[in-house]
């Protein structure tokens, strides 16, 4: 019998090419890509009725569930271009339509026109951003990602930094920040960030046998103040990963700089990717 063609998928996983459908292992990891979409969808259901918790909350569980399918698909190994394709569409809906919508139906409608297209701008520069990934993940040479960095600011952490005003609102209870005129800039620049060439810190999360009780314990505090206290904790997250920029941008120029110096005969080490 013919063995299936290999083929790559638009994540860069390798798949098999089969009339066959999909195999069984891979109904967990979709099912958990397709909650991550109905996630984002969900989100858009509470901002049309106003409850913005409840959508601030739905984006941030696309997030999570995002994060999580891939490591399962790995795991019982079932990668597919079905789940791929899957996964891009979740991810334009979760982190592009649903946060632009929030904060248009939030703050930016009262600007007419131009809420509608600063909210525009940021879903189209979200599916930009994840069209320019499935195009360049085959490619050999990635500056970037073989020094252990991302290429601009990943579409989850996009989504959840653009709705940082909406978060500090509900903290602080300030109608200030609810202003167009503080909203549109900042939808702006994160919008511009998600399509822009600067290196940012990519999460290098490795699952392991026996984990560090410093790991669980670090855990253990970040979801208590989530839970507890979730508008606080996901302002500071935010902007903590926004003044994480410069120091990615440096490291990353500082690992360019070594490599520059070992390919002319120098005699540095290259670390292979740098320390969040």
């Amino acid at each position: 019998m013919r063995e299936p063609r290999l083929g790559r998928s638009p994540r860069g996983m390798r798949f098999a090419n089969s009339a066959r459908g999909i195999p069984l292992r891979a109904v967990l990891p979709n099912t958990v890509t397709a909650l991550a979409l109905c996630s984002g969808l969900t989100a858009i259901r509470f901002a049309m009725i106003g409850k913005w918790e409840l959508a601030v909350l739905m984006v941030l569980a696309a997030a999570v569930l995002d994060g999580v399918d891939g490591k399962i698909a790995r795991l019982v190994r079932a990668e597919s271009r079905f789940g791929a394709e899957l996964d891009s569409l979740s991810d334009a809906i979760s982190f592009g339509v649903a946060p632009a919508l929030i904060l248009y139906l939030w703050s930016l409608n009262a600007l007419g026109r131009f809420g509608w297209l600063v909210a525009l701008l940021l879903a189209l520069f979200c599916a930009l951003r994840l069209a320019r990934f499935n195009a360049n993940i085959d490619q050999k040479h990635q500056p970037h990602k073989s020094a252990g960095f991302l290429t601009g600011v990943p579409a989850p952490a996009g989504a959840l930094l653009a709705l940082t005003p909406l978060y500090l609102w509900l903290w602080t209870g300030e109608p200030r920040l609810n202003a167009p005129a503080i909203v549109a800039p900042w939808t702006v620049m994160v919008a511009i960030l998600m399509i822009s060439s600067v290196a940012t810190f990519a999460p290098t999360i490795r699952l392991k046998q026996n984990v560090r009780f410093e790991a669980v314990a670090v855990l253990v505090v970040f979801v208590a103040a989530l839970v507890s206290a979730p508008w606080p904790t996901l302002a500071v997250m935010a902007l903590a990963y926004l003044a994480a920029i410069p120091f990615s941008i440096r490291s990353y120029r500082r690992i360019r700089r070594l490599r520059a110096v070992v390919g002319t005969g120098g005699s540095a080490s290259v670390p292979a990717s740098p320390a969040p």
